[in-house]
């Protein structure tokens, strides 16, 4: 294993922010040591880990996205991949954190896209001014682990229904020792049951959550366009595809 070198390390308001270099890659962290984003920065729109990878197949399942909000930016490894797999037209990102975006972009590989609309401020409050959207991507965590809004009541409901029809809601969620998301009631009362999941090796369970109630998940034209991509990405998506299973 490559030696870790500290690139920079700033502290803000919510506590320590650390970019710590390993090899070919580089690591945004929060607090103790705790990883938050991994980039390859030959490739910034490289996915290393599983649950973003999981994610991106999130994304997959709407036939023509045109525009994404992402709830949560880090390093911003998946909006850039999304950019860059999918036929996104406008995306915005909240990020709580002010020096997350300008770190981001001095030492994490962010580049310029002028699809990307990137603003500071909690995601909680913000919601409500935002655009609806097509995809909306729930990823907020700490040093600690997710944030209160993962299992708030009306937060996740004002998520769907800031969803275009026919769109998704994805949402990055730990896993509870039992294998099920964190507040698995409290998801299935807030989602009527009507969602799915997809749990990875890290411990992490990614929930899709469509607009609609009578809206259902077109597994065979998800293959299709994964197949379609997965040339262009470098791995393969359909060991997640072969998880996904309706509400537990």
């Amino acid at each position: 294993m490559s030696e870790e070198r500290l690139i920079v390390e700033e502290r803000d308001a919510f506590g320590v922010i650390r970019v710590v270099e390993s090899g070919d890659f580089r690591y945004l962290e929060f607090g103790d040591e705790v990883e938050q984003s991994c980039v390859l920065m030959q490739d910034p729109c490289w996915l290393e880990y599983d649950y973003s990878r999981a994610m991106l197949l999130g994304g997959l399942c709407h036939a023509h996205p045109r525009r994404a909000l992402f709830l949560g930016f880090g390093a911003g490894s998946l909006t850039q991949a999304c950019l860059k797999y999918l036929p996104l037209e406008e995306v915005e990102a909240i990020e709580l954190r002010p020096s997350i975006p300008r770190l981001a972009r001095e030492h994490l590989g962010l580049g310029d896209d002028p699809r990307l609309h990137l603003r500071v401020g909690d995601a909680v409050e913000e919601l409500a001014n935002c655009e609806p959207a097509d995809l909306i991507f729930l990823d907020l965590y700490t040093d600690t682990g997710p944030a209160p809004a993962h299992i708030a009541w009306d937060f996740l409901g004002a998520c769907r229904e800031r969803l275009r029809p026919g769109g998704w809601l994805v949402i990055n969620q730990w896993s509870t020792d039992d294998g099920r998301p964190l507040g698995a009631a409290l998801l299935r009362g807030r989602f009527h049951r009507h969602y799915w999941e997809c749990p990875v090796p890290e411990g992490n369970v990614i929930v899709f959550v469509p607009a609609e109630l009578d809206q259902e998940l077109n597994l065979r034209a998800l293959k299709k366009r994964v197949a379609s991509l997965e040339p262009r990405l470098g791995y393969s998506l359909r060991g997640y595809i072969d998880s996904l299973c309706p509400a537990q």
